[in-house]
């Protein structure tokens, strides 16, 4: 029979600054946690929660000698007998140490065994100060001959500086909130290196990753060096997917919305134009990863070390079934049965992103000719995706030159990048419904993008709370993570683990559109607020910008949305009133209903509308 020994939760933050390897400014924190409880499973056996998984250790004191071995477990999940789960499958962590004794007033740091894949080789290093680290939420410790009052068990949790007073978020939705701080311990949890990782598996640094992550670590804090850092190390660190490579451009104007600063952007200019990828343009301007120009002078021009890289299409991950060799994989994978054809239209839609933030980045540097050429471009590659790949007999895009299939991400990019035109959008948006969830936890940030920009805020909303399939955020919190999943379920992705940051989409996506609070001048000098909240009857939220913190209420009350509003010193804010109201009134004064914009100087606002 189990006992309940206590239920407690406290943390201590010891503010060390640690420094990883020439990066003497990484900012990495060490935090005691106690357990949130401790049970009892036998005569000399207990299991610890610590309620949420963090990288680290186990930390131990005890007031009295055990002269005898102690044997410790570590891990992330449980199994059906409530026990620390020895066969996680996957890449899930577990790990079993033995201690020969346990002496008393002394702390004692549980050493842990590194696994050679992430701490080798392109996997960012711990200084060795630091010692060996594992995600784990749950110790069950085997063979203690003392009573367990007298030993103090801390999960010793390192992650960088994180401030996590400055954001917070409550709606009238519980599923959401749950899964907005998910995500958010996510963003804290998984900065243990001081980059933006992957997750425990490599610990390696990948665009597409690091931009999600970037985009929700923005969303909920306001100190962006570990961001920074990260898009620098890109510069001479690129992976091999073509779309990774266009994420680059992306997280550098990202930044420069964020913080305000050009330095970055005047730094990495050229190259920033290399990693449009735009010498591999054809003719029409549609690039291809198969062009003649992808030769070994440019792959070292793009940063790789090797020249015989290949830079390949990965559209989504994993692949199919076929390509996979996982039996529990599905047939079409992640990708939506996407046809990789030679010249597609995912890779092309990124390509005018990237054209498009280019000539914003020209201009933001006062390159004035580069504005011309880079919106001239992005005009011509519009314009042809619309022309060669949208299936006017359907109503939506192909996957490209060639094919006749038509495939979620297909449709989800040209939609999240503007590609789509006007008299287009409710076809390929009812397309985009038919296909649910048809993407994986990295390809929900498009398409939940997409669906806000062509106004389907209730079906966004009902995606990222869905709690029926198992392809959803819910179910991550159902099988016990305290970290997005690195896909929707382990039978999706048999090798994934259970902390990936690129999983924290809802995260973002609940600051940038639900709420749509998002830079509109760079450094915040001029906020947007475009709130799209669908059903939610109430709101809360907290967003830290560089020049404060704006705080945002909404109440539905009697056919009246009311909404007040903080924006702090030193910046303005432009809110956009969502249609279909006809009577405005903004600090107790009513305005024309022509008014769908309101701009708000520092201070406290009030809003209410009615139909």
């Amino acid at each position: 029979m189990k006992k309940h020994i206590c239920i407690c939760l406290m943390l201590l933050s010891i503010t060390v600054t640690q420094a990883q390897n020439s990066d003497t400014d990484i900012d990495l924190r060490t935090s005691i946690i106690k357990p949130t409880e401790i049970n009892r499973l036998g005569e000399d056996t207990y299991l610890i929660d610590f309620g949420k998984a963090y990288f680290g250790t186990v930390q131990l004191s005890s007031s009295m000698n055990q002269n005898d071995s102690l044997v410790i477990h570590l891990g992330e999940k449980l199994n059906t007998d409530n026990r620390i789960d020895r066969k996680p499958g996957g890449s899930i962590r577990y790990q079993r140490i033995v201690l020969s004794n346990l002496s008393a007033n002394t702390i004692t740091n549980i050493d842990l065994v590194p696994n050679k894949r992430n701490t080798s080789g392109a996997a960012i290093l711990l200084p060795d100060s630091l010692g060996v680290v594992m995600p784990f939420r749950y110790c069950e410790i085997e063979n203690l001959k003392i009573p367990i009052e007298n030993i103090e068990i801390f999960q010793k949790a390192v992650h960088n500086n994180f401030n996590e007073k400055a954001s917070s978020f409550s709606s009238s939705n519980e599923i959401l909130d749950s899964i907005w701080k998910l995500c958010k311990h996510t963003i804290k949890a998984t900065s243990f290196t001081g980059y933006y990782v992957d997750g425990d598996r490599e610990r390696i640094p990948y665009e597409a990753d690091a931009y999600i992550n970037q985009l929700s670590h923005y969303s909920v804090d306001s100190l962006y060096a570990m961001g920074r850092r990260t898009n620098a190390y890109f510069i001479k660190n690129p992976t091999w997917p073509t779309e990774w490579l266009l994420h680059t451009v992306p997280m550098f104007y990202a930044d420069y919305m964020y913080t305000g600063d050009l330095e970055p952007l005047k730094e990495h200019y050229e190259n920033l134009k290399l990693k449009t990828l735009m010498d591999l343009e054809r003719e029409d301007g549609l690039i291809t990863s198969s062009s003649p120009n992808l030769n070994q002078d440019l792959i070292l021009k793009l940063g790789f070390k090797k020249p015989d890289t290949k830079i390949k299409d990965i559209i989504d991950w994993p692949p199919s079934q076929k390509d996979t060799g996982w039996e529990l994989a599905t047939a079409e994978g992640e990708r939506d049965g996407y046809e990789i054809v030679p010249v597609n239209t995912v890779i092309n839609s990124f390509y005018y992103y990237n054209l498009k933030l280019m000539s914003e980045i020209a201009g933001f540097l006062d390159k004035k000719e580069d504005v011309k050429f880079f919106k001239k471009k992005a005009g011509i590659v519009k314009s042809v995706i619309n022309t060669k790949f949208f299936d006017k007999e359907k109503g939506y895009f192909i996957d490209g030159e060639g094919s006749t299939h038509s495939s979620l991400h297909a449709n989800m990019m040209p939609l999240a990048f503007g590609i789509v035109p006007q008299n287009h959008k409710k076809s390929v948006t009812d397309f985009i419904k038919t296909r649910g969830m048809a993407c994986s936890v990295y390809g929900s940030q498009y398409l939940l993008e997409g669906l806000y920009n062509s106004n389907e805020a209730q079906y966004a909303l009902d995606l990222i709370t869905e709690t029926e399939n198992d392809r959803s955020w819910w179910n991550m919190i159902q099988v016990g993570a305290t970290m997005t999943l690195e896909a929707w379920d382990i039978k999706y992705k048999p090798n994934s683990d259970w902390n990936h940051a690129w999983g924290t989409a809802p995260l973002n996506i609940t600051t940038r559109y639900i709420w749509g609070i998002k830079p509109k001048i760079a450094g915040f000098k001029v906020a947007e607020i475009k709130p799209q909240l669908a059903d939610l009857t109430f709101s809360k939220i907290q967003v830290p910008t560089k020049n404060g913190v704006i705080i945002a209420t909404f109440k539905k009350d009697n056919n009246a949305h009311n909404y007040t509003i903080t924006i702090p010193n030193n910046m303005t804010a432009e809110f956009t009133v969502p249609p279909n109201f006809m009577l405005i009134e903004f600090n107790g004064k009513k305005l024309k209903s022509t008014n769908n914009l309101i701009h708000l100087k520092s201070g406290n606002h009030t809003i209410k509308l009615k139909h």
